[in-house]
């Protein structure tokens, strides 16, 4: 299963989400390609934003060699979900969905753990670390239950 995080800028949460589940995936042996990206120019190939490389690394995870990219169309073609973080990203990552089957692939990534829900995970990048692991806590609850439809999906493949 190939999963794509998907922020504003791509230097807090997309990257934090993709490192905790790679890391998931690791330890559960489970195959995959795990990436993020993002919607401003601003970062490109920057590392992700200080804050969330330290609460990543207070988990024992290190995103400090991410670098920074855009959201491509092509992308639709090489994951399987793309997890968006706010209704920005949603709006952004379909106005490039060229068929029904692209906009069958994204979705809120609060969604994971309240279905239906829609509702954002918040931008840390304009507050403090505190904001930032109470961030990587809600992805880091999502990560598990992706991980775990991944587990499902691998045994029935």
């Amino acid at each position: 299963m190939n999963i794509l995080f998907v922020c504003l800028g791509n230097i807090c949460r997309s990257p934090m989400a993709e490192g905790i589940l790679k890391k998931i995936f690791r330890e559960k042996a489970l195959k995959g390609k795990v990436e993020s990206a993002g919607f401003e120019s601003f970062h490109i190939n920057e590392p992700p934003d200080p804050r969330a490389v330290q609460v990543a690394a207070n988990h024992g995870i290190d995103i400090s060699k991410k670098q920074a990219r855009l959201f491509r169309k092509v992308d639709f073609d090489h994951f399987d979900h793309i997890y968006v973080m706010d209704t920005q990203n949603m709006n952004d990552v379909k106005d490039l969905a060229r068929k029904e089957v692209d906009l069958q692939k994204i979705d809120y990534l609060m969604n994971v753990i309240e279905p239906g829900s829609n509702k954002v995970i918040p931008d840390p990048y304009l507050s403090g670390i505190e904001d930032c692991e109470k961030v990587f806590e809600l992805m880091e609850k999502a990560c598990q239950k992706i991980a775990e439809k991944a587990l499902l999906y691998a045994a029935n493949n």
